[in-house]
């Protein structure tokens, strides 16, 4: 149970439809919580990072702190990460690490699925990016889940070619 770990070991190669579920036991660890990448594939996507449904690096969803390289890694790669990570944790002041304070963090890693995949918790804000203003309180009822309509009007349709430039102009952009 992730509630009882301190520590995922994130090894093979990560895809996007992965990540959701990756992050979502991450969230479900107690702290104090530790992540070691292990290997090429999970530390920059590997020989595989060119594939659409490959993710470049479990780091852009979750904070590493130990990176184990390797394709595949050695036993003494593994073996040497894990006493980095050893010594991290001892390096660790009870008085400055943020899960021993009272108030929390408030940081909780959301990942940023790209346009194949959507968030379902983001519903009402796609609803509003793509159909304009009040269409999340225009849905249908029934408790269906419709992010687009059938028919689409030329204001729609010039928002969603808008929404699609300004994607393909972010992820042109290095990072």
């Amino acid at each position: 149970s992730p509630r009882q770990s301190d520590l995922m070991i994130v090894s093979g190669t990560v895809t996007k439809k992965m990540v959701p579920a990756i992050v979502r036991i991450y969230n479900q660890m107690a702290e104090p919580r530790y992540v070691l990448s292990m290997g090429a594939c999970a530390t920059g996507g590997g020989p595989f990072k060119e594939g659409y449904n490959v993710v470049s690096g479990i780091d852009k969803y979750l904070p590493v702190d130990v990176y184990v390289p390797g394709c595949p890694p050695t036993p003494e790669a593994l073996i040497f990460g894990l006493m980095k990570l050893h010594e991290k944790v001892e390096r660790q002041s009870i008085a400055k690490v943020a899960w021993y304070r009272k108030e929390s963090s408030g940081f909780v890693p959301v990942p940023i699925l790209g346009p194949d995949i959507f968030d379902p918790r983001q519903i009402q804000l796609i609803r509003e990016n793509t159909l304009g203003e009040g269409a999340a309180s225009r849905s249908s009822g029934g408790g269906e889940v419709r992010v687009m309509p059938e028919l689409l009007s030329d204001d729609v349709k010039q928002n969603l070619e808008a929404i699609r430039t300004r994607y393909l102009a972010k992820m042109k952009q290095p990072a």
